[in-house]
């Protein structure tokens, strides 16, 4: 049986283009939560989001296009299986549909996304769609590993996108989910989420063939467990088990115990249940505090993209051997005392732990090495 290796990957977050750049906003403890001025935010509650500047509004291409189209791909090769991650795809185009009065409006299809996708990077394998909530690219990523493990691919790239639009603000405004202050994942006076915006790709391969064509390995996937609680449409079980028995899965398929686990990379989307219930899942699987933090209070939550995003800064994390501060964090709320990092910190660990959770119940965990 072949490892799944990653050997490439790339994103670009509202901090610009680049792992590294992102990486270094972390560690300083910067956020890119700001004011919205792409379209009128003046009836909601909340008036701040993540979002990347220089991209157009229902101009010439859609919003995820534009991040897209800056990524800087090396050498995919064109046998390779495509994985789009997304919720949304290119909604504002939709938009612009209606705003326009036009009924027709194929094109912001998923599926003729991925179309366009596959064409872009000349690819000429298997291509599926993977839109399951906000554990899209984390599903997808894990399911690249079993294909990968078992066989039946030797190479998978999965591309990311999700983009902040009028139809994403306000259903998640319309949830009463966003804080208006700006999200601070597992601040005891959270109250809510900070939409976010990203796309990015991965490149995994067997490591028979990532060595055979001289590739550099950035990290492996060692192990990956999907689970649905079945709970709500919105929220998630209270009691944590749907996300406890995602993380089993995964450490099960990696062969590890929860003391190799370094550090973990949580969800943490800053709302009130959905933290709480991270933090119930961690208990249950973990005898003692891990080091936790999450990325959202600087990025926010970038929907599908999410996992991946956090995977791609998983492996910068354990390059670099620091861990960053969860940003925005006045006060740990009781639950997460002794477990959220909030000051930059550094380690000599080689194995973490990733999680995402997404509407639906759905639950993701991955195992990530150096």
């Amino acid at each position: 049986m072949s490892k799944a290796v990653i050997v490439d990957s790339d994103i670009v977050t509202p901090f610009g283009l680049g792992i590294e750049k992102c990486w270094t906003n972390l560690c300083e403890g910067h956020s890119a939560i700001k004011p919205v001025d792409r379209f009128d935010v003046s009836s909601f509650g909340c008036s701040v989001a993540a979002t990347i500047e220089g991209l157009t509004y229902h101009k010439d291409f859609s919003l995820v296009w534009q991040m897209l189209t800056q990524l800087s791909p090396k050498a995919i090769p064109n046998d390779a299986a495509l994985l789009l991650a997304t919720t949304t795809g290119e909604v504002d185009i939709l938009e612009q549909a209606i705003l326009e009065d036009n009924k027709q409006c194929s094109e912001s299809q998923l599926s003729e996304l991925l179309k366009k996708v596959y064409d872009l990077y000349g690819l000429q394998g298997k291509a599926s769609v993977v839109s399951s909530a906000c554990t899209s690219s984390t599903a997808a990523i894990g399911l690249a590993a079993a294909s990968i493990e078992s066989e039946n691919e030797d190479a998978v790239l999965i591309v990311t996108c999700d983009a902040v639009t009028e139809f994403v603000f306000t259903g998640f405004s319309s949830l009463m989910a966003l804080d208006p202050e700006g999200a601070r994942p597992f601040d005891a006076e959270r109250q809510g989420l900070s939409l976010g915006e990203a796309a990015g790709y991965m490149l995994l391969m067997s490591e028979d063939r990532a060595r055979r064509e001289h590739r550099s390995i950035l990290g492996y996937v060692l192990g990956w467990g999907l689970s649905n609680d079945a709970n709500h449409m919105t929220g998630p079980a209270r009691d944590g088990d749907g996300l406890a028995r995602a993380i089993r899965l995964a450490f099960n398929n990696a062969e590890i115990d929860s003391d190799s686990i370094g550090f973990i990379c949580a969800h943490g989307t800053g709302t009130r249940y959905n933290d709480a219930m991270e933090m119930q899942a961690f208990k249950q699987v973990f005898s003692q505090p891990h080091c936790t933090f999450s990325v959202k209070g600087a990025l926010g939550h970038t929907l599908g993209v999410a996992g991946l995003l956090e995977t791609a800064l998983t492996l910068q994390f354990l390059k670099m051997k620091t861990i960053p501060p969860s940003s925005r964090i006045n006060k740990i709320d009781d639950d997460a005392k002794g477990w959220i990092v909030t000051n930059k910190k550094s380690h000599d660990c080689q194995v973490a732990l990733t999680t995402n959770s997404g509407f639906g119940g759905v639950n993701a965990a991955l195992v990530i090495s150096r």
